[in-house]
């Protein structure tokens, strides 16, 4: 067996194939730690800007806010998922909650200091007020297409 398992459960953490740290048992304090530490660690590669840049643009219409679109967690976010689905238009969402460095960094970034946030073709649009008057106007599905 290549990594010796000792307990249940293991974690093994890898980094490009390797593996880098582990976690025999329930060590929920060292677990916590060691993803944090790794996780840093991995992200610190690649300036903030950078990221941001890439996430903007991961898809024609990207849309930044708490939780995702199976699950949204607030009621702005959960409204404006709402709204977008009625567009049948294709999307995708990252949720800010599972990256504080990318939730703070995209409000200086993008100079918008609420969430959710709507960029189409790595455009900021706006959030849910924006949406909702584009809506309002006729205007939604033209927006979002870009």
């Amino acid at each position: 067996m290549k990594h010796q398992i000792e307990a249940v459960p293991t974690v093994i953490f890898f980094t490009k194939g390797t593996a880098v740290d582990r976690v025999d048992g329930v060590d929920i304090p060292s677990l916590s730690a060691k993803c944090k530490k790794l996780g840093a660690s991995a992200t610190s590669d690649q300036p903030l800007e950078e990221r941001l840049k890439a996430l903007i643009n991961k898809a024609p219409l990207m849309i930044f806010m708490k939780g995702d679109r199976e699950a949204p967690r607030c009621g702005f976010s959960k409204q404006l998922i709402a709204i977008v689905n009625e567009t049948g238009l294709p999307y995708e969402t990252f949720d800010i909650l599972t990256d504080e460095e990318v939730r703070q960094g995209l409000k200086t970034y993008s100079d918008w200091p609420t969430y959710p946030q709507v960029y189409v073709k790595g455009e900021l649009v706006g959030g849910l007020d924006i949406i909702k008057e584009l809506k309002a106007n006729n205007e939604l599905e033209t927006t979002l297409k870009g």
